[in-house]
């Protein structure tokens, strides 16, 4: 069975149901507490806890709607199981560029086979919509990113750690799935495009959000923050709160076969935004400046740009309410109450 072309693209959220693939995540718990918010009839829960926490949704175990499984991206039985009679079906699950950097076949096995059986699993049962999780990262890395990315903006790799252009690039052919999905059997679906996600319950995977997560915990311990280079380097992060509310945006619209950009009110540089997070954190301490580790992988701009989100509420009516200030303290509001 494939999904029908003829079929409205529109998923409203009340009374719809919904499998999130990677649910026990940053973004998946947010997604899963709005849909469950805005009246889904269920919720499932689908991930294989490896990067994944139950105690990212713990809070909503009380719902007799959430359906936690266990269940993995490589096993196509378990997809087409998990996404029988299901309405929409919100893909998150992949392995990011510190991880791909540790282990890069992990990384596209997971990112590219992964999302091709979700696809997979779509077609079979006739989902009605399916939103992937990319990234700005289809846009590349180093000198030749500036400027207001688009999303016709082509993908630059020259200069940038292999680990990020192969993340990258698994994210452009996760959408050229999508797309050939599509045309060939009817498959409605939404790309939003994630710059880097941050706030409550943030986790240490996102090489761009280690620097909001460790600054705060070096000048909790009264240590110096650290700024990577001179600081002027560009980041355009999203609240989780907002790439909650661009998923069921995207499942609503009567948007298909388009791709968005989801990011924050405006970009920060590397300096306003230690700066920042010293400041929230009650702490008066003069960042040092430090040379890049080559060590690790550190995802640079190489310029001035932002991730441009006005074809998000053009195609989805989505725009971001959180401006950094206020995102950074609900981030450090939820770190103090979990540390207590």
């Amino acid at each position: 069975m494939s999904a029908s072309p003829s079929a409205s693209p529109s998923v409203p959220i009340k009374g719809s149901r919904f499998v999130i693939i990677g649910g026990a995540s940053l973004v998946g718990s947010a997604t899963a507490e709005l849909l469950l918010d805005e009246g889904a009839g269920e919720v499932v829960v689908l991930d294989n806890f490896f990067q994944g926490s139950t105690e990212n949704i713990k809070h909503l175990a009380g719902d007799a709607r959430l359906r936690t499984v266990q269940g993995d991206v490589l096993r196509l039985p378990q997809l087409i199981e998990a996404t029988r009679g299901i309405d929409g079906v919100l893909h998150l699950a992949a392995v990011m560029s510190l991880t791909m950097d540790r282990d890069p076949w992990m990384g596209l096995d997971v990112n590219v086979r992964g999302t091709q059986n979700v696809i997979e699993a779509c077609c079979i049962n006739g989902v009605r919509k399916l939103v992937f999780a990319s990234s700005n990262a289809v846009y590349g890395y180093g000198p030749g990113v500036s400027g207001d990315l688009v999303e016709a903006t082509p993908f630059h790799s020259a200069g940038a750690p292999p680990a990020a252009i192969l993340y990258g690039a698994s994210k452009i052919i996760g959408e050229q799935l999508c797309r050939d999905a599509h045309a060939k059997r009817g498959l409605d679906y939404v790309i939003v495009r994630y710059s880097t996600v941050y706030g409550e319950r943030q986790h240490y995977r996102a090489a761009n959000a280690l620097y909001i997560i460790e600054t705060y915990d070096r000048v909790r311990q009264g240590q110096r923050p650290r700024v990577i280079g001179d600081g002027s380097e560009t980041k355009h992060f999203v609240h989780v709160s907002d790439a909650a509310r661009a998923n069921a945006a995207a499942f609503a619209s009567g948007a298909t076969n388009v791709a968005v950009n989801i990011s924050g009110p405006r970009p920060v540089t590397t300096l306003e935004l230690v700066r920042l997070v010293t400041e929230l954190a009650g702490k008066d301490l003069a960042p040092e400046h430090v040379d890049p580790d080559p060590g690790k992988v550190r995802l640079t701009s190489g310029g001035p740009w932002a991730l441009d989100h006005r074809a998000a509420e053009r195609t989805i009516g989505w725009r971001p309410q959180v401006e950094m200030r206020e995102g950074i303290k609900r981030l450090i509001a939820w770190r103090q109450a979990t540390e207590k």
